[in-house]
């Protein structure tokens, strides 16, 4: 008797890296959603009196607002703060796992406009998917060098991890700020 077609041909069990890029591909789709459709003015609309944004230098460099204490009340960011967030700590994140000297927060300018964030992300979106390829159980399961503290037990999967985490919190409030603006405009 042979056994039924198919039987004995399991599909094979994802690795941890493949959850990994998985759970990146996804939220990179949700956060391109927005990307696709930010109007040129998008990044720089505030939503109210209180908010955090990116305003130029007199040398043409545009830098965030920020504060080393949590204010409160908390600011609403911009779609422009946003970005630098996310430029700045993805820039970071790949400062650390390729063993880089992390840059400092105020090195990490934004791009000056909408079309120059977008290219911005997707670049770092690349370059952390090159990463992600380079990584085995091994390096996976080594200490991680960022967002914790050293002899914080986290590991470079964790910080994996924690990068998608922080993109799918980033992409919703852009994508939230951009619809919001869109039905009030």
């Amino acid at each position: 008797m042979r056994p039924a077609p198919g039987r004995w041909n399991h599909p094979p069990v994802p690795t941890r890296l493949d959850l990994l890029r998985n759970q990146l591909d996804l939220t990179w789709s949700l956060l391109e959603y927005h990307l696709d459709r930010l109007d040129p003015d998008d990044l720089l609309w505030e939503p109210g009196p209180l908010c955090w944004t990116v305003r130029p230098r007199p040398d043409g460099t545009w830098v965030p607002d920020w504060s080393d204490e949590e204010p409160d009340p908390i600011p609403v960011p911009t779609g422009a703060w946003l970005t630098w967030h996310i430029g700045w700590w993805w820039s970071t994140a790949l400062d650390h796992a390729r063993g880089h000297p992390p840059r400092d927060r105020a090195d990490v300018t934004w791009p000056g406009h909408t079309a120059a964030a977008v290219h911005w992300l997707r670049d770092l979106h690349a370059a952390w998917v090159d990463v992600l390829d380079g990584l085995t159980d091994d390096t996976l399961d080594a200490p991680a060098p960022f967002p914790w503290p050293p002899g914080s037990d986290r590991t470079v999967a964790d910080m994996a991890a924690w990068v998608t985490a922080e993109l799918m919190k980033n992409a919703a409030e852009l994508g939230q700020l951009r619809l919001l603006r869109a039905a009030v405009s």
